[in-house]
Protein backbone atom coordinates (compact mmCIF):
# COMPACT_ATOMS: atom_id res chain seq x y z
CA UNK A 1 0.00 0.00 0.00
CA UNK A 2 1.04 3.63 0.09
CA UNK A 3 1.85 6.03 2.86
CA UNK A 4 0.12 5.84 6.21
CA UNK A 5 -1.00 8.99 7.99
CA UNK A 6 1.04 9.98 11.01
CA UNK A 7 -0.72 10.38 14.34
CA UNK A 8 -2.83 7.22 14.24
CA UNK A 9 -2.23 3.74 15.55
CA UNK A 10 -1.76 2.52 11.98
CA UNK A 11 1.20 4.86 11.56
CA UNK A 12 3.36 2.26 13.36
CA UNK A 13 3.06 -0.11 10.38
CA UNK A 14 6.12 0.22 8.12
CA UNK A 15 5.51 2.11 4.90
CA UNK A 16 5.72 0.32 1.57
CA UNK A 17 6.78 2.48 -1.33
CA UNK A 18 7.59 1.94 -4.99
CA UNK A 19 4.61 -0.26 -5.80
CA UNK A 20 2.99 0.51 -9.15
CA UNK A 21 -0.71 1.24 -9.59
CA UNK A 22 -1.01 -2.06 -11.47
CA UNK A 23 0.59 -4.05 -8.63
CA UNK A 24 -1.54 -2.29 -6.03
CA UNK A 25 -4.81 -2.82 -7.94
CA UNK A 26 -3.98 -6.50 -8.35
CA UNK A 27 -3.24 -6.84 -4.62
CA UNK A 28 -6.55 -5.20 -3.68
CA UNK A 29 -8.38 -7.78 -5.81
CA UNK A 30 -6.19 -10.72 -4.84
CA UNK A 31 -5.62 -10.14 -1.12
CA UNK A 32 -8.69 -8.16 -0.02
CA UNK A 33 -11.14 -9.51 -2.61
CA UNK A 34 -12.21 -5.96 -3.40
CA UNK A 35 -13.65 -5.11 -6.79
CA UNK A 36 -11.50 -2.56 -8.61
CA UNK A 37 -11.83 -0.53 -11.78
CA UNK A 38 -9.54 1.94 -13.56
CA UNK A 39 -10.46 5.61 -13.56
CA UNK A 40 -9.00 8.67 -15.21
CA UNK A 41 -5.31 9.53 -14.99
CA UNK A 42 -3.07 12.59 -14.99
CA UNK A 43 -1.38 13.95 -18.11
CA UNK A 44 1.25 16.73 -18.19
CA UNK A 45 -0.05 19.74 -20.14
CA UNK A 46 2.28 22.74 -20.34
CA UNK A 47 3.97 21.69 -17.12
CA UNK A 48 0.69 21.14 -15.24
CA UNK A 49 -0.91 17.81 -14.39
CA UNK A 50 -4.34 17.73 -16.07
CA UNK A 51 -7.07 15.11 -15.88
CA UNK A 52 -7.32 12.78 -18.86
CA UNK A 53 -11.01 13.79 -19.14
CA UNK A 54 -9.70 17.10 -20.61
CA UNK A 55 -12.01 19.22 -18.43
CA UNK A 56 -9.86 22.09 -17.08
CA UNK A 57 -12.37 22.55 -14.25
CA UNK A 58 -12.40 18.86 -13.25
CA UNK A 59 -13.24 18.55 -9.56
CA UNK A 60 -11.30 15.31 -9.03
CA UNK A 61 -8.51 15.36 -11.62
CA UNK A 62 -7.18 11.86 -12.22
CA UNK A 63 -9.55 10.26 -9.73
CA UNK A 64 -12.97 9.63 -11.25
CA UNK A 65 -14.58 7.09 -13.63
CA UNK A 66 -13.90 7.37 -17.33
CA UNK A 67 -17.40 6.43 -18.45
CA UNK A 68 -21.02 6.34 -17.20
CA UNK A 69 -21.19 2.53 -17.12
CA UNK A 70 -18.13 2.26 -14.91
CA UNK A 71 -19.88 -0.27 -12.66
CA UNK A 72 -19.67 -2.86 -15.45
CA UNK A 73 -15.87 -2.47 -15.48
CA UNK A 74 -15.40 -3.34 -11.82
CA UNK A 75 -13.81 -6.73 -11.27
CA UNK A 76 -12.69 -8.86 -8.37
CA UNK A 77 -10.39 -10.87 -10.64
CA UNK A 78 -6.68 -10.16 -10.20
CA UNK A 79 -6.09 -11.43 -13.76
CA UNK A 80 -8.63 -9.02 -15.26
CA UNK A 81 -7.35 -6.16 -13.09
CA UNK A 82 -3.80 -6.79 -14.33
CA UNK A 83 -5.01 -6.73 -17.93
CA UNK A 84 -6.90 -3.43 -17.44
CA UNK A 85 -3.96 -1.61 -15.85
CA UNK A 86 -1.55 -2.99 -18.45
CA UNK A 87 -3.63 -1.09 -21.00
CA UNK A 88 -3.41 2.16 -18.97
CA UNK A 89 -0.72 1.91 -16.23
CA UNK A 90 -1.41 5.44 -14.96
CA UNK A 91 -5.14 4.92 -14.38
CA UNK A 92 -6.40 5.71 -10.89
CA UNK A 93 -7.61 2.86 -8.67
CA UNK A 94 -11.29 3.16 -7.86
CA UNK A 95 -13.28 0.82 -5.60
CA UNK A 96 -17.06 0.51 -5.97
CA UNK A 97 -19.04 0.69 -2.75
CA UNK A 98 -22.10 -1.45 -2.08
CA UNK A 99 -20.31 -4.70 -2.91
CA UNK A 100 -17.67 -5.93 -0.47
CA UNK A 101 -17.95 -2.78 1.64
CA UNK A 102 -19.82 0.51 2.09
CA UNK A 103 -18.10 3.67 3.27
CA UNK A 104 -18.98 6.57 5.55
CA UNK A 105 -17.35 9.81 4.41
CA UNK A 106 -16.70 12.68 6.83
CA UNK A 107 -14.45 15.79 6.88
CA UNK A 108 -10.84 15.17 7.83
CA UNK A 109 -11.04 17.08 11.12
CA UNK A 110 -14.10 15.10 12.22
CA UNK A 111 -12.50 11.89 11.03
CA UNK A 112 -9.39 12.27 13.19
CA UNK A 113 -11.52 13.27 16.19
CA UNK A 114 -13.66 10.16 15.64
CA UNK A 115 -10.57 7.94 15.27
CA UNK A 116 -9.24 9.09 18.64
CA UNK A 117 -12.64 8.48 20.24
CA UNK A 118 -12.92 5.03 18.63
CA UNK A 119 -9.50 4.03 19.94
CA UNK A 120 -10.55 5.02 23.47
CA UNK A 121 -13.73 3.00 23.01
CA UNK A 122 -11.60 0.08 21.73
CA UNK A 123 -13.77 -0.26 18.65
CA UNK A 124 -12.60 -2.54 15.86
CA UNK A 125 -11.96 -0.47 12.75
CA UNK A 126 -11.83 -1.40 9.11
CA UNK A 127 -9.60 0.42 6.62
CA UNK A 128 -9.93 4.22 6.52
CA UNK A 129 -8.76 6.44 3.66
CA UNK A 130 -7.76 10.11 3.69
CA UNK A 131 -8.13 12.00 0.43
CA UNK A 132 -6.36 15.19 -0.71
CA UNK A 133 -9.71 17.01 -0.64
CA UNK A 134 -9.65 16.49 3.13
CA UNK A 135 -12.25 13.73 3.46
CA UNK A 136 -11.99 10.45 5.33
CA UNK A 137 -13.82 7.28 4.34
CA UNK A 138 -14.48 4.61 6.96
CA UNK A 139 -15.08 1.17 5.41
CA UNK A 140 -18.02 -0.74 6.89
CA UNK A 141 -20.02 -3.84 6.03
CA UNK A 142 -22.09 -3.62 2.83
CA UNK A 143 -25.64 -2.45 3.47
CA UNK A 144 -24.48 0.03 6.07
CA UNK A 145 -25.28 3.06 3.94
CA UNK A 146 -28.98 2.22 4.00
CA UNK A 147 -28.99 2.20 7.81
CA UNK A 148 -27.11 5.46 8.33
CA UNK A 149 -29.99 7.98 8.07
CA UNK A 150 -32.09 6.17 10.71
CA UNK A 151 -29.05 5.63 12.94
CA UNK A 152 -28.28 9.35 12.80
CA UNK A 153 -31.89 10.21 13.66
CA UNK A 154 -31.82 7.86 16.67
CA UNK A 155 -28.82 9.82 17.94
CA UNK A 156 -30.90 13.02 17.81
CA UNK A 157 -29.51 14.54 14.61
CA UNK A 158 -31.25 15.49 11.38
CA UNK A 159 -29.25 13.54 8.74
CA UNK A 160 -28.83 16.54 6.45
CA UNK A 161 -27.48 18.70 9.27
CA UNK A 162 -24.21 16.73 9.49
CA UNK A 163 -21.46 16.54 6.87
CA UNK A 164 -21.65 12.77 6.93
CA UNK A 165 -22.17 10.93 3.65
CA UNK A 166 -22.91 7.22 3.32
CA UNK A 167 -21.61 5.57 0.15
CA UNK A 168 -23.29 2.37 -0.94
CA UNK A 169 -24.49 0.84 -4.18
CA UNK A 170 -23.68 3.12 -7.12
CA UNK A 171 -20.88 4.92 -5.29
CA UNK A 172 -17.12 4.54 -5.26
CA UNK A 173 -14.00 5.62 -3.40
CA UNK A 174 -10.52 6.35 -4.73
CA UNK A 175 -7.90 4.04 -3.24
CA UNK A 176 -4.25 4.73 -2.38
CA UNK A 177 -1.99 5.65 -4.12
CA UNK A 178 -4.39 7.44 -6.51
CA UNK A 179 -3.48 11.11 -6.99
CA UNK A 180 -5.87 14.08 -7.14
CA UNK A 181 -4.06 16.37 -9.58
CA UNK A 182 -1.42 18.45 -7.82
CA UNK A 183 -3.21 18.13 -4.48
CA UNK A 184 -1.50 14.88 -3.52
CA UNK A 185 -2.34 11.21 -3.17
CA UNK A 186 -5.01 9.27 -1.32
CA UNK A 187 -3.46 7.67 1.77
CA UNK A 188 -4.44 5.21 4.46
CA UNK A 189 -5.37 6.65 7.84
CA UNK A 190 -5.91 3.01 8.87
CA UNK A 191 -4.44 0.66 6.32
CA UNK A 192 -5.76 -2.79 5.39
CA UNK A 193 -4.27 -5.50 7.62
CA UNK A 194 -5.16 -9.12 8.39
CA UNK A 195 -6.66 -7.85 11.66
CA UNK A 196 -9.26 -5.65 9.97
CA UNK A 197 -10.29 -8.01 7.20
CA UNK A 198 -13.64 -8.35 8.98
CA UNK A 199 -15.35 -4.99 8.71
CA UNK A 200 -17.43 -3.30 11.41
CA UNK A 201 -21.12 -2.63 10.98
CA UNK A 202 -22.09 1.01 10.39
CA UNK A 203 -24.03 0.88 13.67
CA UNK A 204 -20.76 0.35 15.60
CA UNK A 205 -19.12 3.51 14.23
CA UNK A 206 -21.99 5.92 13.73
CA UNK A 207 -22.06 7.36 17.26
CA UNK A 208 -18.44 8.62 17.35
CA UNK A 209 -18.67 9.74 13.71
CA UNK A 210 -21.89 11.69 14.24
CA UNK A 211 -20.54 13.20 17.48
CA UNK A 212 -17.35 14.32 15.70
CA UNK A 213 -19.28 15.79 12.76
CA UNK A 214 -21.52 17.66 15.21
CA UNK A 215 -18.45 19.11 16.93
CA UNK A 216 -16.98 20.02 13.54
CA UNK A 217 -19.99 22.05 12.32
Amino acid sequence: MEETIQGTEAAQIPKQRGESLLETAVRYAEERHWDVFPGTWLEPVEGVQRCSCADPACGAPGAHPTRPDWATQATGSATVARRMWQKQPDASILLPTGRTFDAISVPETAGFLALARMERMELTLGPVTLTPDRRMQFFVLPGGSVKVPDLVRKLGWVPGSLDLVALGEGGFVAAPPTRFGSRGAVQWACRPTPANRWLPDAEELISPLAYACGRDR
